[in-house]
């Protein structure tokens, strides 16, 4: 099995895996200072913000971001909007077909950006309700933050 295929099984099994039992306000807000606890302990110079149905219940600047990262936020997240599924997940997903989502979808790339950071949140039984997003580190990164506070969050495991 090639390496994007691994890759894509296991960026869809975070998705499994990283599942609410609720999304409410307090939940957004109490996974919004989850990752803005660890990106301080980690010296990260990160934005975060989260969305439940388009609604943003939490929104917080680091220092050393700038407001380009929110217009970052805003592509990455309208890719989970769209497609239902991380936009890591789908920017690896076109990049295994020789592609890019601009292209292949036909969307304007000042508004759609599939690179790492932008999670959906998930509800168990209902499917996805919101955005989870971060900006500010490689793509790569930033999607392995937002998954690791999750992962926390949750009490998940994702070894193995």
């Amino acid at each position: 099995m090639a390496d994007i295929e691994r890759t894509l099984e296991e960026l869809l099994r975070q998705e499994e895996l990283l599942q609410f039992t609720e999304f409410s306000n307090e939940t957004a807000c109490a996974v919004g200072m989850a990752l803005v606890e660890l990106a301080r302990r980690e010296g990260k110079a990160i934005t975060v913000d989260v969305r439940r149905n388009g609604h943003q219940l939490f929104h917080y600047a680091l220092p050393g971001t700038a407001p380009d990262n929110d217009h970052w936020i805003i592509r990455k997240a309208r890719v989970v909007n769209r497609f239902g599924h991380s936009s890591y997940y789908m920017g690896r997903r076109y990049a295994s077909r020789n592609t890019t989502i601009q292209e292949s979808a036909l969307l304007d790339p000042t508004r759609y950006a599939a690179h790492g950071g932008a999670f959906p949140a998930i509800v168990r039984g209902t499917g996805p309700v919101g955005v989870i997003t971060v900006s500010g580190l490689p793509q790569q990164e930033d999607h392995e933050l937002v998954v690791r506070t999750l992962a926390a969050f949750l009490g998940v495991a994702l070894e193995g």
